[in-house]
């Protein structure tokens, strides 16, 4: 699994002109799935994003998470993040999952994000033409990537 983290003052997602949903300040989180996921892999990402220390505390200092300061998460799909550019001039988008296993893994991450203690959990729509707005704060962007290559 891999994920593009950006921390923002807020954010939301679009589908067919209605917002499907929004958050205050937080963290945006593009999430691109494996075949090889699985329940281990999410409970692994969450628990990063969830607890990386990308949050100000009184001094200034990156020293909370997103628990800590109780923030919110918007999490959207994007099987883009396994695109593969080595070659040419247009991305190979095979290293993904298959849409069919991609849609379950998705479902049980955002399922496994409600039931955690955050403030607000808000989602995109699995394979939806999306429009993504957010501010970025900071601007603080990680990549992360369960098999830990970056």
């Amino acid at each position: 699994m891999r994920a593009v983290l950006q921390r923002v003052s807020q954010a939301s997602v679009t589908v067919d002109g209605q917002v499907i949903g929004e958050i205050g300040k937080g963290v945006m989180v593009l999430f691109g799935m494996l075949e090889t996921d699985d329940d281990k892999t999410i409970e692994y990402m969450l628990d990063k994003v969830v607890n990386l220390r990308i949050f100000e505390d009184e001094n200034g200092k990156m020293n909370l998470s997103l628990l800590d300061i109780d923030g919110e998460l918007l999490i959207v799909p994007n099987f883009t993040l396994y695109g593969d550019a080595r070659k040419g001039r247009r991305p190979g988008y095979s290293g993904g999952a298959a849409p069919d296993v991609a849609s379950v893994l998705f479902d049980k991450l955002c399922a496994k994000a409600k039931s955690m203690p955050i403030k607000k959990v808000a989602t995109g729509q699995f394979q939806a033409d999306m429009k993504v707005a957010l501010i970025n704060d900071g601007p603080v962007t990680l990549l992360l990537d369960s098999e830990k290559l970056f």
